[in-house]
C-alpha cells in the first residue's frame, strides 16, 4: 500500500509549521532564559534549538522518503529516516543529561533564585501556544515516524509549560517561612524534574529506532495486532498453520505470511482473494505497508529423494 503526494504534501506543510514554531520558540525562550537567568527556561530554550537545527534536514527528506522501492533499494529510503530520528533522539537524550548535571551542581553550591512571576507567566502563554499547535497535528490526522516525534516533542513542550508556570507559582501559594528557604534551590529542583519527565522520549525513540535499523520485528504489541488481524480472515479457509516474516523500516511495515499446505495442489484464486481481504484489513489499522501472501514449501524425506531422482535422470 502507498501514500500519494497529497499526503506527502500534508506532511511537508505540518512539518514547514513545526520548523518556524520552534525557531520562534527558540528565539523568545533563549531572550527569557538570559532575562530571568532561569536554568528551567533554559532547558526549555536548549531543547527547542536542538529540535529548529534537527529539523531543517528533516525537511528534505520527506521526498526522499517517499521514493517507492527498487533493485537497488529494495526497502526504499525509510531507513534514511529512522536513522535520523535516531540521531536526533539520541542528541535530545544527551541534551538532557547534560542540563541534568548543571543543575545538581547548581543546587550543591547554593542554587540561584529568579523572578518566579515573571516566568510563571511566560510559561502559561507558552502553555496556550504549544496547546494550539498541538491541536493542529492532531486534526493533520497523519501518521509517520517524524510527525509522531515533533507531535511528541509538542505535547512534552505544552505539559512542561503547564508544569512550570504551577510549580513557580508555589512560593506565592505557599507563603511559609519554611518553604521560603528552599526557593532558590527550586528553579533547579524544578529543571532536574522536567528532565527526568522528558527523557523516556528520546530514549525510546532511539531504542525503537535502532530496532528498525537492525530489522529486526517491531514491538511484540505491533506484531500481535498483525496476527490478529490476519488469523481469522484466512483461518476462515481452514488454514491454521502460519508462519510471519515482520519488519518495519521507518513508517513502513514489510509483512510477509507464509502457509503451510496440506496438499499439493495451491489454488491462486483463493490465494489472490486472501490477500485482498488481508490487505484491506491491514489498510484500516497501518496507513503505509506491504504484505504478501505465500505457501511455505517444506520438503520431507520422500520429496527430497524424488528430487535427487529427477536430477540425477536429467544428467544422463
Amino acid at each position: 500500500m502507498h501514500v500519494g503526494k497529497k499526503t506527502q504534501k500534508r506532511e511537508k506543510s505540518a512539518m514547514t509549521l513545526s520548523l518556524y514554531g520552534s525557531l520562534a520558540f527558540a528565539i523568545v525562550e533563549i531572550g527569557m532564559a538570559i532575562f530571568s537567568g532561569s536554568q528551567a527556561v533554559l532547558l526549555d530554550a536548549v531543547y527547542d534549538s536542538v529540535e529548529f537545527f534537527m529539523m531543517l534536514p528533516s525537511i528534505f527528506l520527506i521526498p526522499l522518503i517517499y521514493r517507492p522501492a527498487s533493485e537497488q533499494h529494495p526497502f526504499g529510503y525509510t531507513q534514511v529516516e529512522t536513522g535520523f530520528v535516531v540521531v536526533k533522539g539520541a542528541i535530545m537524550a544527551a541534551v538532557t543529561f547534560g542540563l541534568i548535571f548543571n543543575n545538581i551542581h547548581l543546587l550543591l553550591h547554593g542554587g540561584h533564585k529568579v523572578d518566579f512571576n515573571t516566568i510563571s507567566g511566560f510559561e502559561l502563554f507558552a502553555c496556550a501556544l504549544t496547546m494550539a499547535i498541538c491541536l493542529y497535528f492532531k486534526n493533520k490526522n497523519m501518521s509517520s515516524p517524524l510527525i509522531n516525534i515533533e507531535l511528541q516533542t509538542w505535547k512534552i513542550d505544552c505539559v512542561v509549560s503547564l508544569g512550570m508556570a504551577v510549580a513557580f507559582l508555589l512560593p506565592i501559594i505557599v507563603p511559609f517561612a519554611w518553604f521560603q528557604k528552599l526557593t532558590p534551590y527550586l528553579d533547579q529542583i524544578i529543571t532536574i524534574v522536567l528532565s527526568g519527565f522528558m527523557l523516556p522520549t528520546p530514549i525510546k525513540t532511539v531504542i525503537t529506532g535502532l530496532r528498525d535499523l537492525m530489522l529486526w520485528p517491531p514491538e511484540a504489541e505491533t506484531v500481535e495486532d498483525i496476527k490478529d488481524t490476519i488469523e481469522p480472515i484466512i483461518g476462515r479457509y481452514g488454514h491454521k498453520n502460519l508462519y510471519y516474516d515482520i519488519v518495519r523500516t521507518g513508517r513502513k511495515l514489510w509483512i510477509s505470511v507464509y502457509i503451510t499446505f496440506d496438499k499439493d495442489i495451491i489454488s491462486l484464486s483463493k490465494f489472490q482473494v486472501l490477500q485482498t481481504k488481508c490487505i484491506a484489513a491491514l489498510a484500516e489499522k497501518y496507513p503505509d505497508f506491504y504484505f504478501e501472501l505465500l505457501p511455505d514449501i517444506q520438503l520431507n524425506s520422500t520429496d527430497e529423494e524424488k528430487i535427487k531422482e529427477s536430477l540425477a535422470e536429467e544428467n544422463q
